[in-house]
């Protein structure tokens, strides 16, 4: 027997399913089977759209008269997105409420960011490697909105960072494994990017090994991510301080020239996959560049600005 829905009502439940008028003969069939007749179900279905939800209800059709109903197998619930709120207290970098408490048991529950000196320098989980390693930050020194949240970060802003900066909104796997990667003690570039001069601008150092990025579970915050959980944490940071800012930068034509065939440069992994927001840098590589920053301050009688 089929069935149709009755509008839904303005709190967005559904009502009963209205049945289409039946003959006697079918109303005395289907007293007979009421016993194995189930009621119409209603399935709700959640439909996430960025940091808003909304449900959709669907009606079953009403099983015919006598028979048996099929069991299906249990369907995994859909957990809803939270709905997104602006913040009100203040904000960090990355437009994070810094004096939300998240202590509300949800496992999605959006936490404050720890003090960088409450976290541990040494990330147990994180690989070891020999030496000290090298690597490419990105930042936009720019203005740029994602979610009415400026994400401008320049490597001015950080040099005026007076505790240890974290490099957060890092929201694709292979960057996120450079950072896991990173242990402490190793040196960054800072690259500008998605700017009008894009380049290397100067150095830092890792300070603090990985840790979660709660800024992935906290809505409003520019990269908010509903699938990161507090018990899946899919995005991590790492802790930078500010160590030298160039006193002329490396533009991207001259990093492009250094890695055509034969150059210095020539593997390097940024010019290789550009859109690489953290990328690896070999010791090679890294003494090239300094010694061409160096180059460049001394043709231009200035000195670069160390931390």
């Amino acid at each position: 027997m089929t069935a149709r829905k009755r509008a839904a009502t303005a709190n967005g439940d559904a009502g009963e399913p209205v049945v289409k008028r039946r003959s006697t003969r079918q109303a005395a069939a289907a007293a007979a089977a009421a016993s194995t007749v189930p009621s119409p179900q209603v399935e709700e279905s959640v439909q996430s759209t960025g940091t808003r939800s909304k449900k959709t209800i669907r009606a079953k059709a009403e099983p015919k008269p006598k028979a048996t109903p099929r069991k299906r197998k249990a369907e995994p619930k859909t957990e809803a997105t939270p709905r997104a709120s602006k913040p009100t207290k203040k904000v960090s970098k990355d437009g994070g409420d810094a004096g939300s408490d998240g202590n509300d048991g949800s496992s999605r529950a959006p936490s404050p960011d720890l003090d960088p000196e409450s976290i541990p320098r040494i990330n147990p989980d994180a690989v070891r490697h020999e030496g000290q390693w090298y690597w490419l930050m990105k930042a936009e020194p720019e203005s740029r909105f994602e979610n009415g949240i400026d994400v401008r970060f320049s490597i001015d802003d950080l040099r005026a960072c007076t505790e240890p900066e974290g490099w957060d909104g890092i929201r694709a796997y292979a960057a996120r494994n450079n950072l896991r990667a990173m242990n402490a003690g190793d040196m960054a570039f800072f690259y500008h990017s998605n700017c009008k001069t894009p380049g290397i601008v100067g150095t830092m150092e890792i300070v603090r090994e990985y840790s979660e990025d709660k800024s992935a579970r906290r809505p409003g915050t520019p990269y908010y991510d509903p699938s990161s959980t507090r018990d899946n944490p899919r995005w991590s940071l790492v802790h930078v301080e500010f160590r030298r800012k160039f006193a002329v930068p490396i533009y991207l034509p001259e990093l492009r020239e250094l890695g055509k065939s034969g150059g210095p440069l020539e593997q390097m992994q940024m010019l290789r996959q550009s859109r690489l927001s953290v990328s690896r840098v070999s010791a090679d590589e890294w003494k090239a560049l300094c010694q061409l920053a160096d180059e460049k301050a001394k043709a231009a009688g200035l000195e670069h600005e160390d931390g």
